[in-house]
């Protein structure tokens, strides 16, 4: 493993009074946004050569293709990643017949509400750029199921995905035969994802919970690291009704001595997680308190940022993501990999600023405020609760000059569609209501319902197909003048956003 490499640092006594500020800052703003105030505004323009784009599309080669779909119908024939059944006692049966493959390398094990997804990418892009070779496995995913499982931060290529699954049937048949219940959908593409970073073999693993933490399949690691996003309300059935309540089963991945870095978070969530590292004896550090965001401004293409880690400042770092709720994702990464490294424990010093700076400039979290279309600009965000919108709607304001901005909204039906509808409302000119293929799509209708009471009836319109919403949102953005700079904002779910990248010609 590749040790990090220390930089020279300067004393940072003259920056003790500016983070003080931020410190003060922090614990005042909302915990549920977890964001700072966002003021300034400024037109999107392209920065840089374009980057690759880490959503596969189906393969060419018609055999992987039948074989990938295949894969595909086989796992939808088990209980979908809504239907639960709180335990791990499958998954740890699997992975004791695979011979635990989740103990072959070091993990780092990230929960919260909103922001895993994008944080768990960061990282991934900073061990890379100290040279570990990576495993990535998040979810949902936004096109193809394989962009669960990453390796080296690329997707899992469709032959390998369905090798991996080959590989693991007869041992899934094996503990299925056994349980009470089948292994679940998400608890098989877990043991395919640990199976496929012990085969790699990976240096490291960056574990994104799949819902919870003490009973996700997931939990089955005993990560050095837990990171913990900002804790907002989002499956309330099965978590809890306050975030002090979900919070419980969040910190079920504080593993006994880890490293705990800890998002801003409510007072009752945050007094649970800390509670629960004293018993685990694990180690805290906590976002506006021994680390944070110090500064950020609004740049071409993203936004500049100087970030206080574990190690010390890090500044000019580029970061070519938007919103706020991005920069304090980006802090909370930092940390992670610096804990991962030793960092502000074992070890003095700091990382290597321009590999840091390297790695966050090359970040990519596909339908995270994404720019998919230009004349009129067409943007995607995967927000599907309250908290989430309202970060995207904060960033959003603060990156993009829309004169008039039309929504195209298809949400699942057991989110808080309300909450969500009124954390947009004040940005959207207009709303076209819509609903995406999945089962769980809420009517298009019955969210129009209350769409209306949210928006009133003048500014709602009703498209049930995703592709006749689209059109129509890009026609009402289009009535402005061609110079007036509106946009369309396509939102409520990752698979609506998922769907509408691939209407929208990305592949």
């Amino acid at each position: 493993m590749s040790e990090p490499r220390p930089s020279d640092r300067h004393d940072a006594s003259d920056s003790d009074e500016t983070f003080a500020e931020i410190v003060d800052e922090a614990t005042q703003r909302d915990p549920d946004l977890a964001v700072i105030e966002a003021g300034s505004r400024t037109l999107r323009a392209a920065s840089g050569p374009p980057q690759a784009d880490e959503v596969p599309a189906r393969p060419t080669d018609p055999e992987v293709d039948r074989a990938l779909r295949a894969v595909e119908q086989e796992l939808a024939g088990r209980w979908g990643e809504t239907k639960l059944e709180p335990s791990v006692a499958r998954i740890a049966a699997l992975m004791d017949v695979l011979g635990d493959p989740q103990r072959a390398y070091p993990s780092i094990h990230i929960t919260g509400t909103n922001g895993k997804t994008s944080t768990a990418r960061m990282i991934e892009g900073l061990l890379g750029a100290f040279d570990l070779r990576t495993g990535r496995y998040t979810s949902p995913h936004v096109q193809s199921i394989t962009e669960r499982i990453s390796l080296d931060g690329a997707p899992m290529d469709a032959e390998r995905f369905v090798e991996t699954y080959e590989d693991i049937k007869p041992y899934v048949e094996m503990v299925d035969a056994q349980q009470p219940y089948r292994l679940s959908f998400f608890e098989v593409l877990t043991g395919m994802a640990y199976a496929a970073f012990a085969d790699a073999p990976v240096d490291v693993a960056v574990v994104e919970v799949g819902m919870g933490g003490s009973w996700d399949a997931t939990n089955v690691i005993d990560a050095t690291v837990a990171v913990v996003t900002p804790i907002s309300l989002d499956h309330t059935d099965r978590l809890g009704s306050t975030p002090g309540e979900i919070a419980v089963e969040k910190a079920g991945i504080i593993k006994q001595g880890a490293t705990v870095i800890l998002a801003q978070q409510p007072v009752d969530a945050a007094q649970v997680m800390l509670k629960k590292a004293v018993a685990a004896d694990a180690t805290v550090a906590r976002e506006g308190m021994e680390f944070g965001v110090v500064s950020r401004e609004v740049a071409v293409g993203g936004q500049l940022l100087t970030l206080r880690g574990l190690g010390g400042e890090y500044d000019n770092i580029f970061l070519p993501l938007y919103g706020a709720h991005q920069a304090h994702n980006a802090v909370v990464a930092l940390c992670a990999v610096e804990a991962f490294f030793g960092i502000g424990a074992e070890q003095s010093g700091s990382l290597d600023a321009d590999i840091i700076r390297k790695a966050f400039a090359a970040v990519l979290s596909p339908g995270r405020l994404e720019v998919v279309r230009s004349s009129p600009t067409v943007v995607l965000d995967a927000a599907h609760n309250p908290a989430g919108a309202r970060a995207a709607a904060e960033g959003l304001s603060e990156a993009f000059g829309f004169s008039r901005l039309i929504g195209v909204v298809g949400a699942s039906g057991d989110k808080d569609v309300r909450g969500l509808l009124e954390a947009f409302e004040p940005i959207f000119a207009e709303v076209v209501i819509t609903q995406n293929s999945s089962g769980r799509a809420m009517d298009a209708d019955a969210l129009a319902t209350v769409a209306v009471e949210v928006f009133g009836n003048e500014r709602v319109q009703v498209e049930p197909r995703l592709d006749d919403a689209l059109e129509a949102a890009i026609t009402l953005a289009e009535e402005e003048d061609e110079y007036a700079g509106a946009g369309v904002l396509v939102t409520g779910s990752v698979i609506t956003v998922g769907e509408a990248r691939l209407l929208l010609g990305r592949r």
